[in-house]
């Protein structure tokens, strides 16, 4: 039957429950993706029975991001999930969370980032604040604006 197939989850932790969450993940040898922009939400790579265990068995401690209908874990793309990882890992000061729900913020090209330290990320160039940033999403989960970044870095998709 073959090993069963890992896929990226995302996890929140309440009431600064990350230290006990990152400590559980450990202890089972899941692996995981934590950042320091976002230090609530940490992003699983395990089974799908893996992820739903957790999801029963932390109610109220953490949320496991599932389908609002069917209660299934939602799965993140791996390649939202590696763009993800590019941007937050950029060690880049400017970056800022932009909430759950991008859709409130004007979308512009897709582009992808051709050099410096988000090299080989896509995302949606956005003006905030009078600076044009990318703006890279998880669905359903976050979405990250960078710092500035110069038009000639960028390559329309």
């Amino acid at each position: 039957m073959g090993e069963p197939k890992l896929h990226w989850y995302a996890i929140k932790a309440f009431w600064r429950r990350t230290v006990a969450l990152l400590e559980m993940l450990d202890e089972s040898g899941v692996e995981y993706y934590a950042q320091k922009i976002l230090p609530s939400y940490i992003f699983v790579h395990t089974d799908r029975m893996t992820v739903k265990r957790m999801q029963s068995n932390c109610i109220g401690k953490y949320y496991v991001y599932a389908d609002r209908v069917t209660r299934e874990p939602s799965v993140v793309p791996d390649k939202e999930m590696e763009i993800f990882r590019i941007i937050t890992s950029s060690g880049d000061n400017g970056l800022e969370f932009l909430g759950e729900d991008p859709s409130v913020y004007k979308k512009g090209d897709k582009v992808r980032v051709l050099d410096g330290p988000f090299k080989g990320a896509e995302g949606y160039v956005v003006r905030i604040k009078k600076d044009r940033r990318l703006v890279v999403t998880i669905s359903g989960v976050a979405a990250i604006a960078t710092s500035y970044i110069p038009m000639e870095l960028l390559e329309k998709i």
